[in-house]
């Protein structure tokens, strides 16, 4: 697909949430399809009421360059100084889900540093509603482990971050062990990554398949044909 192509159905909403966001539909053929939603959390530096930060890294712009995520994908912005509230995403996202018809057994989240955190906080807040999520180098509540523990999670941290600690992955991820034994978590320590090294998730094929392949009404991985 072109970047023309792919960048033709990216839009952005102001005014009718909490968090203004960029919305990006998926084909036709998919849309009419209920699809999935995927929502992409940035970090702090891309914090502020510029939109425009947002294409910066992460999902919206794998969009941009040419990638095509089979699902509506909605990244919202945080305000410059605060922390992702998980009711302002769900307000989101229940906002998208009010304009299209979409597959609610099927919501992704995924987010770095700032957004790492605010995704295990949406997941941990709402793990009724979050499918599958990924978080790269933030961390979570320990309270929350045992409602984490019922989502998917693909949690990633690189061991030489300075900017936000290993441990504070290593936290949340004892937490959910000690709940479950961990049997819905993957944890993966990125030998020699810094904070920023953990960007190149998003350009890699294996993030969209982890969270795609999971479906909340079967709550089992879907099988590929």
């Amino acid at each position: 697909m072109s970047t023309f192509a792919a960048n033709a159905q990216l839009s952005a909403v102001v005014g009718k949430a909490d968090y203004n966001f960029w919305i990006n539909l998926p084909a036709d053929s998919i849309l009419k399809n209920n699809p999935p939603i995927l929502i992409f959390l940035h970090g702090r530096s891309l914090s502020g009421s510029n939109l425009e930060l947002v294409k910066k890294y992460g999902v919206i712009k794998e969009i941009i360059h040419g990638r095509m995520v089979p699902a509506i994908v909605i990244a919202p912005q945080v305000p410059a100084g605060k922390s992702w509230e998980p009711k302002k995403v769900l307000e989101v996202l229940r906002y998208v889900q009010s304009q299209y018809q979409t597959d609610t057994n099927r919501v992704y989240v995924a987010g770095m540093s700032l957004g790492g955190y605010g995704t295990l906080h949406f997941a941990g807040a709402y793990p009724q509603v979050v499918t599958a999520a990924v978080a790269l180098c933030g961390g979570g509540n320990p309270s929350d482990g045992c409602d984490l523990a019922t989502v998917p999670l693909w949690i990633q941290h690189g061991n030489r971050d300075a900017a936000v600690p290993l441990s504070e992955s290593q936290k949340v991820v004892d937490a959910i062990r000690a709940c479950n034994g961990g049997e819905n978590l993957t944890f993966t320590i990125v030998e020699g990554a810094d904070h920023g090294a953990l960007e190149k998730v998003f350009r890699t094929d294996e993030m969209y398949d982890f969270l795609f392949k999971y479906n909340k009404v079967v709550e089992t991985l879907i099988e590929e044909k």
